[in-house]
């Protein structure tokens, strides 16, 4: 069965395009195809590490043909929840990368200061026992906690790797809060990026290899479910869900949408 009711699809970016930024075969061909046949795309992705202008030049050297307006990150996803939700707020934010240039009128402040807010992404080695604690004692003394994502753990060139949303957990147990996300699973991720598009969740598919983030997910809200069996995916991964449709690679999805 095809995908003969869809107009267009979300791609995560880690383990479905590339690892490690290395394309994973057929992906590059995938993306022209899409193009190629005038169905509508955008790149979402968890990565807090580069801003979208790095992450499309980064793309682009990589060999696909993408635009930084392609793109949505969790990173823009959490300006837009604090300048909705917080605006004005002092944040502390904790996360890989710099993230700065994709976090337009957000107060952040350093470690020592007061703030009203909690911000963690991507792990890195700056997650040290010193930099977590303080998240902690924030928290405690009030401050709302917010995750960039709730991702475990990723894939790279040295292996599998531990996430943020794993010390994100770790805040929630210690504290007794629960952490606002605004990058994939949450709604209105989703659907701020398919009001992009111009799409209903219906007519749109997800195609990811995080069975829970990208594919329950989205499957959660309507959109189709599709899991490549690259990048972080492990077959006990089936046991947590069904995707819609399970490919080897995102090299098969032009045959899935030809039906």
């Amino acid at each position: 069965m095809g995908l003969d009711h869809i107009d267009g699809v979300l791609l995560d970016i880690d383990g479905v395009l590339s690892i490690s930024w290395e394309p994973i075969p057929g992906s590059v061909d995938a993306m022209r195809w899409l193009r190629r046949e005038g169905i509508p795309f955008r790149l979402i992705t968890n990565t807090t590490t580069h801003t979208k202008v790095d992450l499309a030049a980064t793309l682009d050297e990589a060999g696909f043909d993408v635009t930084p307006d392609e793109i949505v990150t969790a990173v823009v996803a959490t300006a837009s929840y604090l300048r909705a939700h917080h605006a004005g707020a002092k944040v502390l934010l904790l996360s890989d990368g710099d993230g700065h240039a994709d976090l337009e009128g957000v107060d952040v402040v350093g470690r020592d200061e007061r703030a009203d807010v909690v911000v963690l992404g991507g792990a890195c080695d700056a997650f040290s026992y010193a930099a977590v604690n303080r998240l902690f004692q924030q928290v405690m003394d009030g401050a709302a906690l917010i995750g960039m994502h709730r991702n475990l753990y990723w894939r790279t060139s040295e292996g599998l790797q531990l996430d943020g949303g794993a010390f994100i957990a770790g805040i929630e147990a210690a504290t007794g809060a629960t952490a606002t996300i605004c990058g994939k699973p949450a709604a209105a991720y989703f659907d701020a990026v398919l009001g992009e598009l111009g799409l209903a969740r219906d007519r749109a598919a997800m195609v990811g290899d995080d069975i829970v983030n990208d594919v329950l997910g989205a499957q959660a809200l309507g959109l189709t479910g599709v899991l490549v069996r690259t990048g972080k995916f492990s077959p006990p991964d089936l046991a947590r869900g069904a995707p819609d449709h399970l490919i080897d690679a995102l090299a098969d999805l032009p045959a899935l949408l030809r039906g």
